[in-house]
């Protein structure tokens, strides 16, 4: 008898051994999936697809399009393994955190808002070239970001959990923040990481200093962060906020030195094809009984 699996994509590459339902997370799941084994969770489609998980009887794996995957782990019943998408917004968030600092160090906002009204007023700008710049969570995401920022010959600081050659410990922060002119969060939701960057951490960086966020919001307390952009003294690019999404009549939406999206660095066109590839892989080695990658959960 074939395992049936429930993925996100109708054209996919489903091996002989199983037979596939298909859901995106739009609207209503198939009916009868008391069957599925095998779990693609649909991407950015909010907490139904999510809340899914333990409504099927049968699950021996699941499947999940991003790096993170604290919110699914109270959610899988015993024995069910989950695998995370470890590697495939690399790029996508790399490509993104490099716009956010470019558009802020070369004003790319001010002359935005001069092209609307026909002005040409001139300034010099800030530069990425020379700069430097701390990335605070170093994995493979942060590397991504490490390339980009090495072809604008910035001096990249590795700042991870702990110390290790080539590599500083979180707890040198207080010794770190004064020196940098950008700081670029890359962190998961933790107890560790929330608050990370409160207002004594903010007030250690130098004046104009560059805070971009593109890991949690959690990791900075907003409330201290528009205080010191509304200030003048700081500056922020954020992709995420901490509410999210961040309230429209927040006051650090309209603040000149502020920079908003609304959490999309991962989702650019390279993110599918390769997040397609790795639901692809996973399902064959399901179908051959072999280990599956990326898994983040040990189960007996």
């Amino acid at each position: 008898m074939t395992a049936r699996v429930l993925v996100p994509w109708a054209e996919m590459a489903i091996p002989a051994e199983l037979t596939a339902a298909v859901w995106d997370g739009n609207g209503t799941p198939p009916d009868d999936l008391d069957d599925v084994e095998f779990y693609v969770l649909p991407y950015d489609q909010g907490a139904e697809p999510v809340n899914l998980i333990p409504r099927l009887p049968s699950l021996r794996a699941v499947q999940t399009l991003t790096a993170g995957y604290d919110n699914l782990l109270p959610l899988l019943p015993p024995g069910v393994q989950l695998a995370n998408g470890r590697g495939l917004h690399d790029l996508s968030v790399a490509e993104h955190t490099l716009a956010l600092i470019l558009a802020a160090q070369r004003f790319l906002p001010r002359w935005f808002a001069q092209q609307r009204t026909g002005t040409w007023d001139r300034a010099h700008t800030k530069s990425l070239a020379d700069s430097r710049v701390l990335i605070v969570g170093y994995g493979s995401i942060g590397r991504a970001i490490e390339r980009y920022l090495a072809a604008g010959e910035a001096e990249v600081v590795r700042v991870a959990s702990t110390a290790r050659p080539g590599i500083h410990g979180i707890a040198e922060l207080p010794t770190l923040l004064p020196t940098a002119d950008i700081v670029i969060l890359v962190l998961p939701d933790t107890p560790a990481t929330r608050g990370l960057l409160g207002a004594p951490e903010l007030a250690l960086l130098p004046d104009a200093a560059l805070v971009v966020n593109v890991g949690r919001g959690t990791a900075i307390n907003l409330t201290a962060l528009t205080a010191e952009v509304s200030s003048g003294r700081l500056r922020t690019a954020l992709d995420v906020t901490d509410p999210e999404p961040l309230p429209p009549d927040h006051p650090l939406w309209p603040l000149d030195g502020a920079i908003i999206t609304p959490h999309v660095a991962g989702g650019s066109d390279s993110f599918y094809p390769r997040a397609k590839r790795l639901a692809e892989q996973q399902l064959t080695r399901f179908a051959k009984g072999e280990p599956l990658e990326n898994l983040v959960n040990l189960v007996n």
